[in-house]
């Protein structure tokens, strides 16, 4: 566990990140080794199915991803603070409650697919191995939210390595497979989607063998696991918020899906594959807006504000420099990064250009990402979520819209800068008003008296 609100900020960030960047990393891997897999060994059709259904997997995980985050919130407020005796009773109720949404979203997910795939307009070459490929990861969500789970719990006690170890793990067992399953089996895609189901729970059962040995925290035991309402409450009150936001995005990236499959194969699967170029250009941004959170909520709870102010002023520093830098690399190798994935001409011409928008606007993305990363820590989560529903619903959505049908393809992707740009301006205006400072979910212990901004021991 990492104690957060001592040291120096842009070192206890950059420390406790780069795991978590490593593991954002590997956890991508999954479904770029899918579509390297597929869109080599199979065919373009195959590559453009993992590409459609991958926003329609999104929005269930990243309603469990938002779930959980009050549960990340919340035991790093209740860690800054010293409440230890509610850390344990936290835990046990996010593994409870995680797991009945998680098996109710996966029954929901499976028995809905092609009502969801028909609703996205997905070309009918691409609909047979989209449906498979989709109904398979659905069965197997369960892998993926207790790994998820597990991970929450440890970034609120700032530790952020445990889970990378889990998923280097995984990510090696997922590519070994998908060559096992596609090349040797013949499976095609539905062999890509047993591949990540079995790697998953792999990760999930290792991580909680792990902790059984070495964290009394997070230890898992039946016979212990008990639901408090309260404390239910209480995390839902940032997690709901957020679940509602990351499904709204996740929901979004459906609707512009549904767009982009208006202009054929050729466009989902450029699409499919420039995204997955993206996804890892935005990790730093999005491994420090995570690291910012927990760091976030350690102060918050130790009643440390002034460290929260400038723990982002050094996180955005670091993130504007990342994205210069990956943005100019992306562009400049956008032709060979997706040949990578098929070298279908066609394909190649959407990704290249999609590249060239996204990647200069990387910066956007990451302010956006820390701000309100400092919300949800301080436990503001709804702000986060109507910057959400004003960026991309109410400006990205249509934008893409109204400049696609003069831009083509091409206007979906301008209108992704633009909703990047609102959300930054909503979000740095309320900053500056300062009314985060007073959304604490806990109070410090009664051994830690707050004087003005400082935390001092009695």
């Amino acid at each position: 566990m990492r104690d957060l609100t001592t040291g120096g900020e842009a070192g206890a960030l950059v420390a406790f990140s780069l795991p978590m960047l490593l593991g954002n990393v590997f956890q991508q891997f999954y479904n770029m080794v899918d579509s390297v897999v597929v869109g080599n060994l199979v065919g373009k059709t195959a590559l453009a199915a993992v590409g459609a259904a991958f926003p329609i997997l999104m929005l269930m995980i990243s309603l469990m991803m938002g779930l959980t985050m009050g549960a990340t919130v919340l035991i790093a407020q209740q860690f800054g603070a010293g409440e230890r005796d509610r850390i344990r009773t936290t835990i046990n109720t996010t593994y409870i409650s995680i797991f009945w949404s998680g098996a109710i979203l996966s029954l929901v997910g499976v028995l809905a697919t092609p009502v969801i795939l028909r609703a996205m307009h997905i070309p009918w070459d691409v609909y047979p191995e989209a449906s498979t490929y989709l109904r398979i990861l659905f069965a197997g969500m369960l892998g993926s939210f207790g790994y998820n789970t597990v991970s929450a719990v440890l970034r609120g006690l700032g530790d952020s390595r445990t889970p990378l170890y889990a998923l280097i793990f995984s990510t090696v067992l997922n590519i070994v497979l998908d060559l096992l399953f596609v090349a040797v089996f013949r499976w095609g895609v539905a062999g890509v989607a047993w591949a990540t189901v079995i790697a998953q729970t792999a990760s999930f059962l290792a991580a909680l063998f792990y902790l059984d040995k070495r964290n009394a925290y997070v230890r898992f035991s039946f016979r212990g696991l008990s639901f408090d309402r309260d404390t239910f409450v209480l995390s839902m009150k940032i997690g709901l918020p957020s679940g509602i936001q990351q499904s709204l995005v996740a929901f979004g990236h459906m609707l512009l899906m549904r767009i982009v499959n208006g202009f054929g194969t050729d466009a989902v699967a450029g699409f499919s594959a420039a995204s997955r170029v993206d996804s890892f250009a935005m990790m730093p941004a999005m491994s420090l807006g995570q690291a910012v959170t927990t760091f976030t909520g350690q102060n918050i709870g130790a009643g440390r504000v002034d460290r929260v102010r400038k723990g982002l002023r050094a996180g955005l520093y670091i993130t504007l420099a990342i994205a210069f830098v990956m943005g100019l690399a992306v562009i400049h190798f956008s032709g060979d990064l997706m040949s990578i994935f098929n070298r279908d001409p066609g394909v190649i011409s959407v990704g290249e250009r999609y590249i060239l928008v996204i990647g200069m606007s990387y910066s956007l993305f990451g302010i956006l990402f820390l701000m309100n990363g400092v919300f949800r820590g301080a436990g503001e989560a709804v702000v986060p979520m109507y910057s959400t529903i004003l960026a991309l619903w109410l400006v990205r959505v249509p934008c893409a819209l109204w400049f696609s049908s003069f831009m083509g393809v091409d206007g979906i992707w301008w209108a992704v800068p633009v909703g990047w740009t609102v959300g930054c301006t909503f979000s740095g205006l309320y900053y500056a008003s300062g009314r985060w400072r007073m959304k604490s979910l806990v109070a410090a212990s009664p051994g830690v008296r707050r004087i003005g901004t400082e935390r001092t021991e009695v």
